[in-house]
């Protein structure tokens, strides 16, 4: 497996490295792992840019100061604030049907465990009106993981977004967004790891040992900005 650190200089370039990894691991078979910290953006998901307010919601965003993009996998809105945490896993598979309960139980266990490093006792599920509503959250003091999963031909990508500590920046971007969008959305359902009483700082290194799991790391990249 390939281990990916840091990011790209602005939030486009950074999306595309993140597509890229699909390509390769298609290629040549070889799982790769990306953890970093997603510039301070929202991203939207497919079923977002299916409604009336979608327009409105990007400016919305912008407005805040947030950079937009439209992402693969999810179903909704997420935000970044720059030190939020975000993971891609890209893995080969030769059933584009079968597969994905089995990665989602896999990721979500080791992202727990990954939690309980840091000090955080996370449980499945999120809290009432969350933003990216859907079966495969964690919560603690509010919804701190999503996680979603996309699978295409031999290659499949289990996603997700881990929130440090921003809980309240995500709440106050997102409700406007959410309004515009015309879904339902509580601010305080958002938690995060500091919320829950964790080290926040421990959380990419516990992320990075869980996620690699058994598999021995080939090689470690850097992606930084220039």
């Amino acid at each position: 497996m390939r281990l990916l650190r840091g990011r790209a200089n602005d939030h486009e370039r950074d999306h595309e490295r993140t597509r890229a990894l699909l390509a390769q691991v298609a290629d040549d078979a070889e799982p790769r792992l990306r953890i970093w910290r997603p510039h301070r953006q929202v991203a939207f998901g497919r079923r977002d840019r299916r409604t009336d307010g979608y327009q409105r919601s990007r400016e919305t965003a912008r407005d805040r100061g947030y950079a937009v993009l439209e992402r693969e996998v999810g179903g909704r809105a997420v935000a970044y604030t720059g030190s939020t945490v975000a993971f891609a896993l890209v893995e080969p598979t030769t059933d584009s049907r079968g597969g994905i309960g089995e990665r989602y139980d896999r990721v979500s266990g080791a992202i727990k465990r990954a939690l309980e490093t840091v000090g955080v006792d996370a449980r499945e599920g999120e809290p009432p009106d969350s933003f990216c509503p859907g079966a495969h959250s964690l919560q603690a003091d509010g919804k701190l993981v999503g996680i979603a999963q996309r699978v295409r031909q031999n290659v499949a990508l289990t996603a997700g977004i881990v929130v440090l500590r921003d809980h309240v920046a995500i709440g106050d971007v997102l409700a406007p967004v959410y309004e515009a969008l015309d879904l339902p959305f509580d601010s305080d359902s958002v938690g995060s790891v500091a919320l829950a009483g964790g080290d926040d700082d421990g959380v990419i290194d516990a992320l990075s040992t869980e996620l690699v799991g058994s598999r021995r790391v080939t090689a470690r990249d850097s992606i930084r900005d220039v």
